[in-house]
Protein backbone atom coordinates (compact mmCIF):
# COMPACT_ATOMS: atom_id res chain seq x y z
CA UNK A 1 0.00 0.00 0.00
CA UNK A 2 1.43 3.37 -1.03
CA UNK A 3 1.95 6.19 1.42
CA UNK A 4 0.14 9.45 0.75
CA UNK A 5 3.42 11.02 -0.38
CA UNK A 6 4.09 8.15 -2.79
CA UNK A 7 0.56 8.53 -4.20
CA UNK A 8 1.02 12.28 -4.68
CA UNK A 9 4.40 11.67 -6.31
CA UNK A 10 2.94 9.10 -8.72
CA UNK A 11 0.13 11.50 -9.58
CA UNK A 12 2.60 14.34 -10.08
CA UNK A 13 4.54 12.30 -12.65
CA UNK A 14 1.41 11.89 -14.74
CA UNK A 15 0.58 15.56 -14.12
CA UNK A 16 3.92 16.40 -15.73
CA UNK A 17 3.13 14.15 -18.68
CA UNK A 18 -0.30 15.71 -19.13
CA UNK A 19 0.24 19.40 -18.34
CA UNK A 20 3.98 19.86 -17.67
CA UNK A 21 3.23 20.91 -14.07
CA UNK A 22 4.03 18.98 -10.88
CA UNK A 23 0.68 19.81 -9.29
CA UNK A 24 -1.09 19.67 -12.62
CA UNK A 25 -2.66 22.56 -14.49
CA UNK A 26 -6.28 22.56 -13.40
CA UNK A 27 -7.07 25.32 -15.91
CA UNK A 28 -5.44 23.78 -18.97
CA UNK A 29 -7.59 23.53 -22.08
CA UNK A 30 -6.05 21.57 -24.94
CA UNK A 31 -7.00 20.56 -28.45
CA UNK A 32 -4.56 18.34 -30.35
CA UNK A 33 -5.12 17.81 -34.05
CA UNK A 34 -6.16 14.23 -34.69
CA UNK A 35 -6.82 13.44 -31.03
CA UNK A 36 -9.97 11.33 -30.74
CA UNK A 37 -10.59 12.83 -27.30
CA UNK A 38 -11.16 16.25 -28.88
CA UNK A 39 -11.43 19.10 -26.34
CA UNK A 40 -9.60 18.25 -23.11
CA UNK A 41 -9.51 20.02 -19.77
CA UNK A 42 -7.96 19.94 -16.36
CA UNK A 43 -5.26 18.40 -14.24
CA UNK A 44 -5.32 15.06 -16.01
CA UNK A 45 -6.83 16.30 -19.26
CA UNK A 46 -10.27 14.69 -19.28
CA UNK A 47 -11.83 14.61 -22.72
CA UNK A 48 -14.99 15.62 -24.53
CA UNK A 49 -14.90 12.55 -26.76
CA UNK A 50 -14.89 10.07 -23.86
CA UNK A 51 -17.84 11.73 -22.14
CA UNK A 52 -15.71 12.32 -19.05
CA UNK A 53 -15.59 16.09 -19.54
CA UNK A 54 -19.37 16.12 -19.30
CA UNK A 55 -19.27 14.00 -16.16
CA UNK A 56 -16.68 16.25 -14.50
CA UNK A 57 -18.57 19.46 -15.30
CA UNK A 58 -21.90 17.89 -14.24
CA UNK A 59 -20.48 16.95 -10.86
CA UNK A 60 -19.08 20.43 -10.42
CA UNK A 61 -22.39 22.06 -11.34
CA UNK A 62 -24.22 19.79 -8.88
CA UNK A 63 -22.21 21.31 -6.01
CA UNK A 64 -24.20 24.17 -4.53
CA UNK A 65 -21.00 26.06 -3.74
CA UNK A 66 -19.68 26.02 -7.32
CA UNK A 67 -18.87 29.61 -8.26
CA UNK A 68 -19.33 29.01 -11.99
CA UNK A 69 -21.95 26.28 -11.74
CA UNK A 70 -24.84 28.39 -13.02
CA UNK A 71 -22.76 29.61 -15.95
CA UNK A 72 -21.53 26.17 -16.95
CA UNK A 73 -24.87 24.35 -16.51
CA UNK A 74 -26.31 25.51 -19.88
CA UNK A 75 -23.38 23.81 -21.63
CA UNK A 76 -24.16 20.39 -20.13
CA UNK A 77 -26.46 19.11 -22.93
CA UNK A 78 -23.83 19.81 -25.58
CA UNK A 79 -21.09 18.31 -23.42
CA UNK A 80 -23.21 15.21 -22.86
CA UNK A 81 -23.72 14.91 -26.62
CA UNK A 82 -19.94 15.26 -27.16
CA UNK A 83 -20.69 18.12 -29.56
CA UNK A 84 -17.51 18.47 -31.64
CA UNK A 85 -18.29 22.14 -32.29
CA UNK A 86 -17.24 22.75 -28.67
CA UNK A 87 -13.66 22.11 -29.75
CA UNK A 88 -13.57 25.67 -31.08
CA UNK A 89 -15.92 27.39 -28.64
CA UNK A 90 -13.82 30.05 -26.93
CA UNK A 91 -16.57 31.05 -24.48
CA UNK A 92 -16.77 27.54 -23.04
CA UNK A 93 -13.00 27.20 -22.94
CA UNK A 94 -12.68 30.48 -21.03
CA UNK A 95 -15.33 29.39 -18.56
CA UNK A 96 -13.44 26.16 -17.96
CA UNK A 97 -10.20 28.07 -17.43
CA UNK A 98 -11.85 30.44 -14.98
CA UNK A 99 -13.53 27.61 -13.07
CA UNK A 100 -10.10 26.31 -12.05
CA UNK A 101 -9.72 29.34 -9.76
CA UNK A 102 -12.61 27.91 -7.73
CA UNK A 103 -11.41 25.46 -5.05
CA UNK A 104 -14.65 23.54 -5.64
CA UNK A 105 -13.57 22.78 -9.22
CA UNK A 106 -10.10 21.74 -8.11
CA UNK A 107 -11.62 19.44 -5.48
CA UNK A 108 -14.05 18.11 -8.11
CA UNK A 109 -11.17 17.33 -10.44
CA UNK A 110 -9.20 15.60 -7.69
CA UNK A 111 -12.17 13.46 -6.68
CA UNK A 112 -13.07 12.70 -10.30
CA UNK A 113 -9.57 11.66 -11.36
CA UNK A 114 -9.16 9.60 -8.20
CA UNK A 115 -12.40 7.71 -8.86
CA UNK A 116 -12.06 7.26 -12.62
CA UNK A 117 -8.30 6.72 -12.94
CA UNK A 118 -6.36 6.27 -9.70
CA UNK A 119 -8.61 3.75 -7.95
CA UNK A 120 -9.02 1.49 -11.02
CA UNK A 121 -5.27 1.67 -11.63
CA UNK A 122 -4.41 0.86 -8.01
CA UNK A 123 -6.85 -2.07 -8.12
CA UNK A 124 -5.34 -3.35 -11.38
CA UNK A 125 -1.82 -3.08 -9.95
CA UNK A 126 -2.84 -4.99 -6.83
CA UNK A 127 -4.46 -7.78 -8.86
CA UNK A 128 -1.32 -8.02 -10.97
CA UNK A 129 0.91 -8.26 -7.89
CA UNK A 130 2.60 -4.89 -8.40
CA UNK A 131 3.71 -3.42 -5.08
CA UNK A 132 6.29 -0.76 -5.98
CA UNK A 133 5.22 2.89 -6.08
CA UNK A 134 6.84 3.30 -9.49
CA UNK A 135 4.98 0.25 -10.79
CA UNK A 136 1.65 1.65 -9.64
CA UNK A 137 2.56 4.94 -11.38
CA UNK A 138 3.15 3.03 -14.63
CA UNK A 139 -0.27 1.36 -14.36
CA UNK A 140 -1.90 4.70 -13.48
CA UNK A 141 -0.35 6.33 -16.54
CA UNK A 142 -1.75 3.56 -18.72
CA UNK A 143 -5.23 4.09 -17.28
CA UNK A 144 -5.01 7.82 -17.97
CA UNK A 145 -3.66 7.39 -21.50
CA UNK A 146 -5.48 4.11 -22.20
CA UNK A 147 -4.83 0.52 -23.36
CA UNK A 148 -3.59 -0.96 -20.08
CA UNK A 149 -5.21 -4.36 -20.66
CA UNK A 150 -3.94 -4.64 -24.24
CA UNK A 151 -0.36 -3.80 -23.24
CA UNK A 152 -0.50 -6.09 -20.20
CA UNK A 153 -1.63 -8.98 -22.40
CA UNK A 154 1.08 -8.25 -24.95
CA UNK A 155 3.76 -8.11 -22.25
CA UNK A 156 2.58 -11.40 -20.74
CA UNK A 157 2.86 -13.00 -24.16
CA UNK A 158 6.41 -11.71 -24.59
CA UNK A 159 7.99 -12.34 -21.17
CA UNK A 160 5.43 -14.29 -19.16
CA UNK A 161 3.32 -13.18 -16.23
CA UNK A 162 4.70 -10.93 -13.50
CA UNK A 163 4.73 -13.74 -10.92
CA UNK A 164 7.17 -15.67 -13.08
CA UNK A 165 9.24 -12.83 -14.52
CA UNK A 166 9.56 -10.79 -11.33
CA UNK A 167 8.07 -7.36 -10.77
CA UNK A 168 10.96 -5.15 -11.87
CA UNK A 169 11.79 -7.23 -14.94
CA UNK A 170 8.12 -7.40 -15.96
CA UNK A 171 7.61 -3.66 -15.58
CA UNK A 172 10.74 -2.93 -17.62
CA UNK A 173 9.38 -5.20 -20.35
CA UNK A 174 5.95 -3.58 -20.09
CA UNK A 175 7.43 -0.08 -20.54
CA UNK A 176 9.44 -1.27 -23.56
CA UNK A 177 6.35 -2.94 -25.06
CA UNK A 178 4.21 0.13 -24.52
CA UNK A 179 6.89 2.40 -25.96
CA UNK A 180 7.03 0.34 -29.15
CA UNK A 181 3.24 0.44 -29.40
CA UNK A 182 3.15 4.22 -28.97
CA UNK A 183 5.98 4.82 -31.42
CA UNK A 184 4.21 2.98 -34.24
CA UNK A 185 0.62 3.78 -33.31
CA UNK A 186 -1.86 4.35 -36.11
CA UNK A 187 -2.97 7.43 -34.18
CA UNK A 188 -0.13 9.79 -35.05
CA UNK A 189 -0.96 12.03 -32.09
CA UNK A 190 0.19 9.24 -29.75
CA UNK A 191 3.62 8.74 -31.29
CA UNK A 192 5.33 11.71 -29.65
CA UNK A 193 4.16 10.50 -26.24
CA UNK A 194 6.91 7.88 -26.09
CA UNK A 195 8.57 10.40 -23.74
CA UNK A 196 6.31 9.00 -21.02
CA UNK A 197 7.92 5.56 -21.28
CA UNK A 198 11.38 7.09 -21.59
CA UNK A 199 10.80 8.94 -18.32
CA UNK A 200 9.68 5.75 -16.57
CA UNK A 201 12.66 3.84 -17.91
CA UNK A 202 15.05 6.49 -16.54
CA UNK A 203 13.43 6.24 -13.11
CA UNK A 204 13.79 2.45 -13.26
CA UNK A 205 17.42 2.68 -14.32
CA UNK A 206 18.07 5.04 -11.40
CA UNK A 207 16.40 2.67 -8.95
CA UNK A 208 13.52 4.95 -7.94
CA UNK A 209 11.14 2.07 -7.37
CA UNK A 210 9.82 3.58 -4.14
CA UNK A 211 9.60 7.10 -5.63
CA UNK A 212 11.63 8.54 -2.78
CA UNK A 213 11.92 12.33 -2.91
CA UNK A 214 13.35 14.47 -4.30
CA UNK A 215 13.49 13.32 -7.90
CA UNK A 216 13.44 14.93 -11.34
CA UNK A 217 11.02 14.08 -14.16
CA UNK A 218 11.07 15.93 -17.48
CA UNK A 219 13.43 18.52 -16.00
CA UNK A 220 11.01 19.35 -13.17
CA UNK A 221 11.78 18.75 -9.51
CA UNK A 222 9.31 16.73 -7.49
CA UNK A 223 9.89 17.41 -3.80
CA UNK A 224 7.92 18.11 -0.65
CA UNK A 225 8.18 21.79 -1.51
CA UNK A 226 6.93 21.46 -5.10
CA UNK A 227 4.05 19.24 -3.97
CA UNK A 228 2.61 22.00 -1.77
CA UNK A 229 1.07 25.39 -2.46
CA UNK A 230 -1.48 26.78 -4.92
CA UNK A 231 -1.41 25.01 -8.30
CA UNK A 232 0.01 27.03 -11.21
CA UNK A 233 -2.29 29.22 -13.31
CA UNK A 234 -4.90 29.31 -10.52
CA UNK A 235 -5.70 32.57 -8.77
CA UNK A 236 -7.12 33.25 -5.32
CA UNK A 237 -7.10 37.07 -5.73
CA UNK A 238 -7.10 40.01 -6.01
CA UNK A 239 -10.86 40.40 -6.02
CA UNK A 240 -12.35 42.41 -8.93
CA UNK A 241 -12.55 46.14 -8.26
CA UNK A 242 -9.82 46.26 -5.64
CA UNK A 243 -7.32 47.78 -8.10
CA UNK A 244 -7.27 49.35 -11.55
CA UNK A 245 -5.62 47.29 -14.28
CA UNK A 246 -3.04 48.73 -16.62
CA UNK A 247 -0.09 47.51 -18.65
CA UNK A 248 2.97 47.48 -16.40
CA UNK A 249 6.00 45.39 -15.58
CA UNK A 250 5.65 42.77 -14.30
CA UNK A 251 2.35 42.17 -16.04
CA UNK A 252 -0.64 42.16 -13.65
CA UNK A 253 -1.94 38.68 -13.00
CA UNK A 254 -4.77 37.38 -10.90
CA UNK A 255 -8.40 36.55 -10.36
CA UNK A 256 -9.55 40.07 -11.25
CA UNK A 257 -7.74 39.93 -14.60
CA UNK A 258 -9.23 36.51 -15.38
CA UNK A 259 -12.76 37.70 -14.60
CA UNK A 260 -12.33 40.85 -16.69
CA UNK A 261 -11.21 38.67 -19.60
CA UNK A 262 -14.16 36.35 -19.00
CA UNK A 263 -16.47 39.36 -19.09
CA UNK A 264 -15.03 40.37 -22.45
CA UNK A 265 -15.44 36.80 -23.70
CA UNK A 266 -19.07 36.75 -22.58
CA UNK A 267 -19.60 39.84 -24.74
CA UNK A 268 -18.32 38.07 -27.83
CA UNK A 269 -14.78 39.43 -27.72
CA UNK A 270 -12.03 37.05 -28.84
CA UNK A 271 -9.79 36.87 -25.77
CA UNK A 272 -8.08 34.06 -23.89
CA UNK A 273 -8.92 34.18 -20.19
CA UNK A 274 -5.44 33.35 -18.92
CA UNK A 275 -5.42 35.82 -16.01
CA UNK A 276 -2.57 37.90 -17.47
CA UNK A 277 -3.13 41.58 -18.35
CA UNK A 278 -0.89 41.92 -21.38
CA UNK A 279 -0.97 44.05 -24.50
CA UNK A 280 -3.71 42.02 -26.16
CA UNK A 281 -6.05 42.42 -23.19
CA UNK A 282 -5.25 46.13 -22.98
CA UNK A 283 -6.03 46.59 -26.70
CA UNK A 284 -9.32 44.75 -26.30
CA UNK A 285 -10.21 46.95 -23.32
CA UNK A 286 -9.59 50.02 -25.47
CA UNK A 287 -11.80 48.60 -28.24
CA UNK A 288 -14.53 47.83 -25.72
CA UNK A 289 -14.32 51.34 -24.27
CA UNK A 290 -14.66 52.85 -27.76
CA UNK A 291 -17.62 50.61 -28.63
CA UNK A 292 -19.40 51.57 -25.41
CA UNK A 293 -18.78 55.30 -25.83
CA UNK A 294 -16.47 55.37 -22.82
CA UNK A 295 -13.24 57.37 -22.54
CA UNK A 296 -10.57 55.35 -24.34
CA UNK A 297 -7.66 54.86 -21.98
CA UNK A 298 -4.93 52.36 -21.29
CA UNK A 299 -6.50 51.57 -17.94
CA UNK A 300 -9.40 49.40 -16.84
CA UNK A 301 -10.65 51.46 -13.93
CA UNK A 302 -12.66 50.09 -11.05
CA UNK A 303 -16.00 51.10 -12.60
CA UNK A 304 -15.21 49.29 -15.85
CA UNK A 305 -13.99 46.23 -13.99
CA UNK A 306 -17.20 46.08 -11.96
CA UNK A 307 -19.24 46.42 -15.18
CA UNK A 308 -17.37 43.58 -16.89
CA UNK A 309 -17.43 41.24 -13.91
CA UNK A 310 -20.98 41.86 -12.68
Amino acid sequence: MLTQTQKKTAESIINLFETDEVLGDYSKVTLIAGDTGHLTFGRSQTTLGSGNLYELVRRYCDNGGARFGARLAPWLPRLEASDRDLDDDLKLQNLLRASADDPVMRDSQDAFFDEFYWQPAAGAAEREGITSALGVAVVYDSHVQGSWLRMRTRTNAEVGKLTAAGEQQWLQAYVATRRAWLASNTNKALRPTVYRMDAFRRLMDQGYWDLELPLVVRDKEISQNSLSGLPPHCYAGPQPGTRPLALESPLPRGLDVRLVQLGLSDRGIDVKADGIFGRTTMSLIREYQAAQGLPVTDVADVNLIVQLTA
